[in-house]
């Protein structure tokens, strides 16, 4: 007959909660340091260009094709 070994209880973790007052400012950083980044990966480019010459489109022309942005 074959008897069941008890498992051993797992120890809890406290899991550390972070009020929802501190992550509203680096979410919103976050989110305009992302903005900037789409718009010179994906607009910079043409009238609208922040930069002078096409040495930003050229450094970010594959990533432009792998998000999507056409740019020919």
């Amino acid at each position: 007959m074959a008897q069941g070994a008890a498992l051993p209880a797992r120890p809890s973790v406290a899991v550390p909660v972070v009020p929802l007052r501190e992550l509203v400012p680096w979410a919103v950083f976050a989110g305009v340091i992302l903005l900037a980044l789409l718009y010179l990966v994906g607009m910079d480019q043409g009238a609208t260009s922040v930069f002078s010459g096409s040495m930003l489109h050229e450094f970010v022309h594959d990533g432009r094709h792998l998000l999507g942005f056409p740019c020919h």
